[in-house]
């Protein structure tokens, strides 16, 4: 039995490698199966591959270390224990070490989440540079979605709309207006180039998460907050809430649907007619 512990703790940790190494193979999710779909998402993937890698490595030594005591006290029955009551360097050098790890991702993560994040450092185009000049590229966001028991909702501003400074911006998110465009659950954006929403929620906490986006944001009451990315090709995305909302949580499953641009004017106009359609047709002239 004495060797039992010594084969498990040397078996267990190359078990868990051949699996890590495995894994790409069997297509599992995150991060192999679905490859981040925007630019912003692959650096953040480069983030979880680097603390993947540290955190790896530290496995992998401590396991080692692990073994060799266990074997050292397997094979040696005639010696007898040493006590000791610890070393000063030791216990300097496992405090300083970690703590420079720490600070290194903590400073290397910096510009990733500050593009994520903070709203000055969006791309060109998304934010006006002034309250009434604003950017001649400013192009304004693409919906507001709104959270709630147990739904996502959509509005997109009329496609004949145009958003020349961030005051238009928040007077439209202010006074929703008689020619917005609504949905329910599908939201539609144009592909290649970047594009904002902005999130609120009409009742408890939600959590805007769409996995192969890479995008993932709360969605706090009182506050409106944009979100931004940029997929990098067509096709139709998962969007799920990861905030436990109350007992229909599991409801709030949505989709957003990325597409080239001219298949998301498309998709506008043809929401439009539908939306205004009155239900009557006109009489043709005889």
């Amino acid at each position: 039995m004495k060797y039992f512990w010594v084969f498990f703790f040397a078996v267990f940790p190359l078990a868990v490698l051949g699996l890590c190494f495995a894994a790409p193979s069997m297509n599992w999710w995150f991060p192999y199966g679905n490859p981040a779909m925007t630019p912003l998402g692959q650096q953040i993937d480069g983030l979880f591959y680097l603390i993947l890698g540290i955190t790896g490595a530290t496995f992998v030594g401590t396991q080692i270390a692990l073994v060799y005591v266990l074997w050292r006290g397997a094979v040696d029955t005639e010696g007898k224990a040493h006590f000791s009551h610890g070393s000063h360097e030791l216990e300097v050098i496992w405090t300083i070490v970690p703590a420079g790890i720490l600070l290194f991702i903590a400073l290397y993560q910096m510009d990733v989440w500050a593009n994520y994040r903070i709203k000055a450092n969006f791309p060109s185009g998304l934010v006006a540079a002034g309250e009434e000049g604003g950017h001649a590229e400013f192009s304004g966001p693409i919906a507001e979605v709104t959270a709630r028991q147990f739904e996502w909702r959509i509005r997109y501003p009329s496609p004949d709309r145009v958003f020349h400074n961030e005051r238009e911006v928040r007077e439209w998110l202010r006074n929703p207006q008689p020619d917005d465009l609504h949905t329910v659950n599908d939201l539609h954006s144009p592909t290649q180039e970047p594009v904002m929403i902005y999130l609120r929620t009409e009742d408890v906490q939600h959590s805007f998460f769409v996995p192969e986006l890479r995008v993932k944001q709360d969605a706090v009451p009182g506050l409106v907050i944009p979100i931004w990315w940029q997929a990098l090709k067509p096709d139709e995305y998962e969007w799920t809430c990861t905030e436990l909302c109350g007992w229909g949580h599991y409801k709030m499953k949505a989709r957003v649907v990325a597409e080239p641009a001219e298949d998301y004017e498309a998709f506008l106009e043809s929401l439009r007619e539908s939306q205004f359609d009155d239900g009557f047709q006109t009489a043709s002239a005889e």
